[in-house]
């Protein structure tokens, strides 16, 4: 009987290039906008165009950068739809992953360790990272894996958003943000659904509001 299906084909070196790519951009040494050749980047990390190509498909699912004929591949520039789009869905997800947390969550402890390091973070990139992070952890003790596969989806694409918030203003990042997210954390805590969705839709609506005006 004929194999049902194609023999298999290892993508480890793409995913590593993809990795190195994104923690690149996420960096910023590649801002949006920027282009990304394929034998440049083949150079710099010592591999085939083959295998940054596929970490170019690969990153392009993600929505963080975008492949066009005339352009190549750039990282991707929030379009004011984008940012609409982006701040929407987040909110529907993120209500629901509230709800869930203090609903039923019993462990919040990664989520106070998160607010820890954020109060430790030296730079605007690191305190971003440890934002994702932050909601990583919301996502995680809402014990439902559907969600958190569907903030995974975007995940990418909102630290994009971030990084293109701290590009636009980022006074008073580092020093605000810890405060911020104890405070959401504080909520949690305390099982106030509405005090704690009021406070992370306040927190969405910063950074919303700091895009929208550019």
């Amino acid at each position: 009987m004929s194999a049902r299906v194609a023999p298999a084909r290892r993508r480890g070196l793409a995913d590593e290039v993809a990795d190195r790519i994104r923690d690149a951009i996420f960096d910023g040494a590649y801002p949006p906008g920027s282009a990304l050749r394929e034998v440049e980047l083949a150079s710099a990390l010592g591999v085939s165009r083959g295998p940054v190509r596929e970490a170019l498909l690969k990153l392009e699912r993600e929505g963080l950068v975008r492949g066009e004929w005339h352009r190549g591949t750039t990282v991707t520039e929030l379009s004011d739809v984008d940012v609409a789009e982006l701040d929407s869905l987040r909110a529907a997800l993120e209500q629901l992953a509230v709800a869930l947390v203090v609903e039923r969550a019993s462990d919040l402890a990664e989520i106070d360790a998160v607010v820890a390091r954020m109060e430790r973070a030296a730079d605007e990139h690191e305190m971003v990272r440890c934002d994702l992070d932050f909601h990583d952890a919301v996502y995680a003790a809402a014990g439902h894996r559907r969600l958190r596969e569907a903030w995974a989806a975007i995940r990418s694409q909102v630290h994009l958003f971030l990084l293109t918030r701290i590009g636009v203003e980022s006074e008073g990042y580092l020093a605000g943000i810890p405060a911020e997210h104890r405070q959401l954390a504080d909520a949690l805590r305390a099982r106030d659904r509405e005090a704690a969705l009021e406070l992370f839709a306040v927190h969405r609506r910063h950074a919303f509001e700091i895009l929208r005006g550019s």
